[in-house]
């Protein structure tokens, strides 16, 4: 079962900040948004959207899908990092402690 070793698990995350000042820089933002949703990415705050990877390689063809649709402008950061390290994550709403989402189970089909 060393598949589903959460060191071997990954997750990848994409943080941005692009421009909206005019209506071009607008639905670039926003295409590049529905595209990460699209390759099945979820946001995580505003501009920061994760993917869950069952492998390391597998998180390497979402980041070159990533990287194929970066829009003109703007700055975007990609991190990789494994399910052991995405499960010490702490997370606070105002000053309260809160649980992260459990992700989904992975389902397999043959």
């Amino acid at each position: 079962m060393d598949r589903f070793s959460e060191y071997r698990i990954m997750w990848l995350l994409v943080f941005f900040d692009l421009p909206t000042d005019t209506k071009k820089e607008r639905k670039a933002a926003a295409d590049f948004r529905k595209h990460l949703i699209g390759d099945g990415f979820t946001m995580f705050q505003f501009s920061i959207y994760v993917r869950h990877c069952a492998s390391r390689e597998n998180a390497d063809v979402h980041l070159r899908r990533v990287k194929a649709h970066l829009p003109e402008h703007g700055e975007v950061g990609c991190l990789t990092i494994t399910d052991k390290q995405f499960g010490e994550i702490e997370l606070y709403k105002s000053k309260k402690a809160v649980e992260p989402n459990a992700p989904g189970q992975q389902l397999e089909l043959f």
